[in-house]
C-alpha cells in the first residue's frame, strides 16, 4: 500500500510504501498496548469464501486492489478511534519512511504479549468469570458462524448466477445464426441476440461489485476475533487476581499455623517437623516475620490488581459499546446496499427482455 498526502498537509514525505507484514506489526502492537480496545482487523491476506470462477490467487490484480481498499479502511478505522488515533507509533507509521520498525520494536511490546497457552489455561481455570464477558465471547462465536454461513451462501448463489447469465450468451449466438437465414425477421433476431450478449457479459462486473459487499461482511467476520481478544485478556486478569488472592490466603494460613503451632491441613513441612523435631522459637519468629512482609506485599498487589481489573472492565465495556454502535450502522448499510444492487440487477434483466420483446415485435 502507498500512503499519499495532499499538498499542504504537514508531512515529511509525499508518499510511503508499506508491506502487509508492516500492517500486521502495527496491529500486533496495538493489540498488546491497548488490550481493552476492540482493535480493527486487517483484510484477509489470501482470498477466502470465493465463488469458483473468481481467482483465489493472492497476487490477482482484482484481489490486490480489494485488499488495498481493506488496508486503507483499517487505517481509517484506527484514525477515527478516539484512543488509537493518538498513538505515536501509529503516527510514525503514517509519516516516517525509515526506522519505523525499529521504533515499534523498541517499545518492547512483544515481551508484554500474553502467550496462547497462558490464555487457554486462564479460560479453563478461572473460577469467577464475568458474565458479561462470557456472553460477549459466545456472541462473537455466533457472529462469526452466522457471517461465515452468509458468505458461503453468497458464494454458492454467485456460482449459479454466473452460470445463468453466461447461458444467455447461447441465446445471442442462436439468434445471430438464425438471423442469417431470415430476411424479414433477420434484423429483429440480430438485435435481440445483441441484447442477450450484453446481458451475458454484464455478470462479470456485477459479481466484482458484489465482492466489495462481501469484503464488508468479512471485516466483521474478523472483528469477531478482536472481540474474543478483549474477552481473553479479561479472563487472564481475572485468573491472575484469583491466583493472587489464593496465594495471599495460603500465606495467612501459614502465618497463623506458625503463630499458634497448629497445622490445619496435611503438608510436607508439618510431616518433617514431626519426624525431625520442632523448629526453635527464633526460627519460627524469623519465618513469621518473612510471611508478614509477604502478606503485606500480597495485600498491596491484590488491591492493585483489583483496581486494574475494574479500570479494564470500565474501559473495555465503553469501547465495546462504541463498537456495537459502529457494527449495527455498518452492517445495516452494507445489507441495504447489497439489496439495492440485487434490485438493480433484476431491473436490468427485465430491461433486457423488454428490449428483446420490442425487437421481436418489429419483425
Amino acid at each position: 500500500l502507498v500512503l499519499t498526502y495532499n499538498e499542504g498537509q504537514c508531512s515529511p514525505v509525499d508518499s510511503l510504501w508499506r508491506r502487509y507484514s508492516e500492517f500486521e506489526l502495527l496491529r500486533n502492537y496495538l493489540l498488546v498496548t491497548y488490550p481493552h480496545i476492540v482493535v480493527p482487523p486487517l483484510p484477509e491476506k489470501r482470498a477466502d469464501f470465493v465463488w469458483h470462477k473468481l481467482s483465489a490467487d493472492n497476487m490477482d490484480p482484482d484481489f490486490v486492489e480489494r485488499r488495498r481498499i481493506g488496508l486503507e479502511n483499517f487505517l481509517l478505522r484506527v484514525a477515527s478511534h478516539p484512543v488509537l488515533c493518538q498513538d505515536k507509533i501509529f503516527y510514525s507509521f503514517l509519516t516516517q519512511e525509515g526506522g519505523w520498525k525499529e521504533m515499534v520494536n523498541e517499545t518492547g511490546f512483544q515481551l508484554k504479549a500474553d502467550s496462547r497457552l497462558k490464555a487457554l489455561n486462564a479460560t479453563f481455570r478461572v473460577k469467577n468469570p464475568d458474565k458479561r464477558f462470557t456472553e460477549l465471547k459466545h456472541y462473537s462465536d455466533e457472529l462469526q458462524s452466522v457471517i461465515s454461513h452468509l458468505l458461503r451462501v453468497r458464494a454458492r448463489v454467485a456460482d449459479r448466477l454466473y452460470g445463468v447469465y453466461k447461458v444467455h450468451g447461447n441465446y445471442g449466438r442462436v439468434f445471430s445464426e438464425w438471423s442469417a437465414i431470415e430476411k424479414e425477421m433477420g434484423d429483429g433476431l440480430q438485435s435481440a441476440g445483441h441484447h442477450m450478449d450484453v446481458y451475458a457479459a454484464s455478470i462479470d462486473d456485477i459479481l466484482e461489485e458484489e465482492e466489495h459487499y462481501a469484503d464488508q461482511l468479512k471485516e466483521y467476520l474478523f472483528y469477531a476475533e478482536a472481540l474474543r481478544a478483549v474477552c481473553r485478556k479479561h479472563e487472564l486478569m481475572q485468573y491472575d487476581l484469583e491466583m493472587a488472592a489464593q496465594d495471599l490466603t495460603s500465606k495467612k494460613q501459614q502465618c497463623e499455623e506458625l503463630a499458634t503451632g497448629t497445622v490445619r491441613t496435611f503438608s510436607l513441612k508439618g510431616m518433617t517437623s514431626k519426624l525431625f523435631g520442632q523448629e526453635t522459637p527464633e526460627q519460627r519468629e524469623a519465618k513469621i516475620k518473612v510471611l508478614e512482609e509477604q502478606i503485606q506485599e500480597g495485600e498491596e498487589q491484590l488491591k492493585s490488581k483489583n483496581l486494574e481489573g475494574r479500570d479494564f472492565v470500565r474501559s473495555a465495556w465503553a469501547d465495546i459499546e462504541r463498537f456495537k454502535e459502529q457494527k449495527n450502522h455498518d452492517l445495516k448499510e452494507a445489507l441495504i446496499s447489497y439489496a439495492v444492487m440485487q434490485i438493480s440487477m433484476c431491473k436490468k434483466g427485465i430491461q433486457v427482455w423488454t428490449n428483446a420483446k420490442e425487437c421481436f415485435g418489429k419483425m
